[in-house]
């Protein structure tokens, strides 16, 4: 997928078309109650992230966004806001050809619709379809985690990139939500979810270990509401992640913190990318990326690695 383009005119006018929209009818799957058929995992084999002539180098960027509860005001901000500033903010740092794939996490064990996954795409309204496809369940099983982890199954064996199958570059994967993960996956809900024939259980550490060999994979936990400094949820993802979580305390600028990773981890200043914010955002984005920012000053990177990173987030 991913074979038109970002067009700025094109996402004011879809924004402008909804300045008096309510929720549900941006949001046209919440009217229904259901999730969309296409956003369903169940015998997909693969999303795919490919070069064509109009994206010639892409970069696929995959982010899987909590649905549950409070979260669901994210993907809103995003379509009424924040699509452009994600786009605008990644081509205009150096990555010119952003595949970026929309995906929607709840509760394997209560929700209905634990895992919903869009396409890679470039173009506006490809971008904004399968964003307001997302159906926004609402469900959790309110005890401090979700299933976060479905997001690296997915990636790990049901994606396929051309930036990292024919240039040895990874791709990123960046789950956003405010709780833990449930630490194991099991046969049956994989198997029913995924329609495996056969499965084993999964834990966290397992997938996490996969989906690293093709993405740089980051958590951004929102540090509001009611886990906010909750050290049960914090201390879930420092053990598990380290630098790469990303501990957000204003949701509003969650598109900036996203781009900048990407921008930072190929090889731009984390102050030029700052320049191009406000100061509110960016002192926000500049706390919550003050581990990866301190990772790459204190860290040779490599000669002949294109600015890449070094250790931490080598290819």
């Amino acid at each position: 997928m991913g074979y038109t383009r970002w067009s700025d005119d094109a996402y004011e006018y879809l924004r402008d078309s909804r300045s008096n929209s309510g929720t549900d009818d941006i949001f046209a799957n919440n009217r229904l109650g259901r999730a969309d058929a296409r956003m369903l995992p169940h015998g997909v084999k693969f999303r795919e992230s490919r070069d064509s002539d109009i994206h010639p180098e892409s970069l696929a960027v995959a982010v899987f966004l909590d649905v549950t509860g409070s979260m669901g005001r994210i993907p809103e901000v995003l379509v009424r806001e924040k699509l452009g500033t994600l786009m605008n903010t990644l081509i205009d740092h150096g990555v010119a050809h952003p595949q970026i794939l929309f995906g929607g996490i709840g509760d394997h064990i209560s929700d209905q619709y634990p895992l919903q996954v869009g396409q890679f795409e470039s173009g506006t309204d490809e971008l904004d379809q399968w964003l307001t496809g997302l159906y926004l369940e609402g469900g959790g099983g309110g005890q401090s985690m979700e299933s976060y982890t479905l997001a690296w199954l997915f990636g790990a064996r049901h994606t396929s990139l051309d930036c990292f199958e024919k240039r040895g570059q990874k791709g990123f994967l960046f789950t956003i939500g405010d709780e833990a993960s449930w630490p194991t996956l099991e046969k049956k809900a994989l198997q029913d979810l995924m329609g495996y024939p056969e499965a084993t259980d999964l834990t966290d550490r397992q997938l996490l270990e996969e989906v690293q060999r093709s993405y740089h994979v980051f958590h951004i936990h929102i540090n509001e509401a009611s886990y906010k400094d909750d050290p049960k949820v914090l201390g879930y993802w420092k053990k598990l992640l380290g630098e790469r979580l990303l501990i957000l305390n204003d949701y509003n600028a969650l598109a900036e913190t996203i781009a900048a990773t990407v921008a930072v981890i190929h090889g731009v200043e984390l102050s030029q990318v700052l320049s191009s914010f406000d100061a509110h955002t960016a002192g926000t984005v500049k706390n919550a990326l003050v581990h990866v920012s301190s990772a790459l000053t204190t860290t040779p990177k490599p000669a002949g690695a294109g600015g890449l990173l070094s250790r931490i987030f080598k290819l």
